[in-house]
């Protein structure tokens, strides 16, 4: 099913670039096409359709949809703390102090998450430490955590609380990392169902998936240039108050439309623009989800592991060096890409990066 959201999601994507309104047309069409086409998969051979060349296009898009799983979370971090704060200051409006209750929620996010990642990064320590591979690989992790956090310490630039949600996040991918480890003395979890790492990965695809079709219909509602315009309409009168009896009465329901009416044609030229600049984009992202859901069902597909320095095939699939460098890869991206947004304001004062 991955496989066919997928190709759905490509397909989807390639029309909309240049007809946007094919997005909301022949949806009974667009869901009898995709259930026949999940039938039709189940008498297709895995190989090589499934096992080589979904495979490979999973594994680059899962690592692709990492980087804006973090764009994402960033985003859902600043808004919740500037929710938070804004709540805050509404209440010391009202009453001076009051608003000191979100201050403190905001704070206890940050030390629970920031307790969570000290847990986890211990956790990773204790049971993936064996080898020097996995060492460095939580060092770094490590070492990520402390030089994002103290960047947005020692400037104005974003807040305490988006820092906290990456570095979870950036421990969750560390895990992620040694998990796939196919040494058998490295990797304890070898040979056993990655529950816990199936989980996440689902709550944080979860959590993506609903923010980015909030973000979407929200860029919609409230942009600016689609504020539609009061006009008003009303029947040219004579300037005397007295009756012309030349005109002939008109029944209510005939007589011609007074008051306010909403201009729409901005709102509409303005969705339509919207829908060619966006909606492609939109089905993009939701093709990458497909590919990063098929991935952490199946452990980035890896089917053999290193088991006393021979190739053997493992009970747990979810392991392989080239999947280790492939979230490696994606998780710095995640580091230095939220460090640059710190750093950007500074280095280039006069731009606007809001």
């Amino acid at each position: 099913p991955t496989f066919v959201a997928a190709l759905f999601f490509a397909v989807s994507a390639i029309a909309t670039r240049f007809s946007p309104s094919l997005n909301r047309e022949a949806w009974p069409a667009k869901y009898g096409t995709f259930l026949l086409l999940v039938m039709a998969s189940v008498f297709i051979p895995s190989d090589p359709l499934f096992s080589q060349f979904f495979l490979w296009v999973a594994r680059f898009g899962a690592t692709i949809f990492c980087v804006f799983q973090q764009v994402i979370l960033i985003d859902v971090a600043y808004n919740w703390n500037d929710d938070w704060v804004e709540k805050s200051n509404q209440c010391d409006r009202v009453s001076y102090g009051s608003g000191q209750k979100w201050l403190r929620a905001i704070l206890a996010s940050c030390v629970g998450l920031y307790a969570a990642t000290i847990v986890g990064i211990s956790l990773l320590y204790h049971y993936f430490g064996e080898c020097a591979g996995n060492n460095w690989v939580i060092t770094l992790s490590l070492l990520g955590i402390f030089t994002l956090t103290a960047v947005q310490l020692s400037g104005n630039e974003g807040s305490l609380l988006t820092s906290a949600v990456i570095s979870c996040y950036v421990t969750y991918l560390a895990f992620s990392i040694v998990s796939k480890n196919p040494r058998e003395h490295c990797n304890p979890r070898l040979g056993h169902n990655d529950i816990l790492g199936i989980t996440i990965g689902l709550t944080l695809t979860a959590i993506s998936l609903a923010w980015t079709g909030w973000s979407y219909t929200a860029e919609q509602r409230i942009d600016s240039e689609a504020v539609q315009a009061p006009r008003a309409l009303h029947q040219t009168r004579p300037q005397s108050n007295a009756i012309d009896l030349d005109v002939p009465f008109l029944d209510p329901e005939d007589q011609p439309a007074t008051g306010l009416v909403m201009e729409t044609d901005t709102l509409a030229s303005n969705s339509s623009s919207l829908g060619g600049t966006a909606l492609w984009k939109l089905n993009v992202i939701m093709a990458l989800i497909c590919c990063y859901v098929a991935m952490t069902l199946t452990g980035w597909g890896t089917l053999e592991s290193e088991l006393s320095d021979e190739t053997h095939h493992a009970a747990n699939p979810q392991v392989g060096r080239f999947n280790m460098a492939m979230i490696g890869i994606s998780q710095w991206v995640a580091i230095l890409a939220y460090i640059w947004t710190l750093v950007a304001p500074r280095v280039f004062p006069d731009r606007d990066f809001s």
